[in-house]
């Protein structure tokens, strides 16, 4: 599943991709990758940035709804947004809550843990995402692409972004379904081997902070 938040991050923590490059590529391919991903970045956040000014939303804020859209229902707390978008707890609650005030975001308590609270869209700001994420400028030129361009950009990318979480001891945030712990129930249904829970077909298919790459 393609991350544009995780790639317009990659450029900006400068020690973490030349640590990373350092150790996959040689330096030409390093300098060469990182120029790329930089430049990606830019225009990528300033496309974002102009969507969201519109409606008075920082790019980090619309990172924060696009990964809640994405995430099954284990992963939907503010931790599990703070270890994905690697911002501090301080940082992420205060932009969570700029998203219910605007009415963009829903929290409810854990009916289990009532020291735990769950994050989910409001139907406005699943609406808004839709428009604003990917950015336009992005869409624009995918399109342009051959769909064979496509997929081997998509892989490149996935290999690229696995390889800094794996090399730095980062979760990964993959999708269920490629899980280790992803298995079947007796009655053919999917289940968590981590937690030993049912899982739905709407669970497989999102991101877990639980994920660990299957062997």
């Amino acid at each position: 599943m393609y991350r544009l938040d995780t790639i317009i991050k990659l450029a900006e923590d400068l020690k973490l991709v030349k640590l990373v490059f350092s150790r996959y590529y040689n330096p030409m391919d390093s300098n060469s990758l990182y120029n790329h991903l930089e430049r990606l970045s830019e225009l990528l956040r300033t496309d974002l940035r102009k969507s969201g000014i519109e409606h008075g939303l920082q790019p980090v804020q619309l990172e924060v709804l696009h990964y809640l859209s994405v995430c099954n229902r284990y992963s939907d707390t503010p931790l599990a947004v703070s270890e994905y978008l690697g911002q501090t707890k301080g940082t992420v609650s205060q932009t969570i809550k700029v998203l219910e005030q605007k009415g963009l975001l829903l929290r409810r308590t854990d009916a289990e843990d009532k020291r735990v609270s769950h994050l989910a869209l409001t139907p406005r700001g699943s609406k808004l995402l839709d428009r604003l994420v990917p950015p336009p400028m992005l869409t624009n030129a995918s399109d342009k692409l051959p769909e064979k361009s496509r997929i081997q950009i998509n892989q490149a990318l996935q290999q690229l972004v696995l390889a800094l979480l794996q090399s730095n001891g980062m979760k990964s945030f993959g999708v269920c379904r490629t899980c280790r712990y992803n298995g079947r129930s007796k009655d053919g249904g999917y289940y968590c081997n981590l937690i030993k829970q049912a899982l739905t077909v709407d669970d497989v298919e999102r991101l877990c902070r639980e994920h660990e790459t299957a062997a």
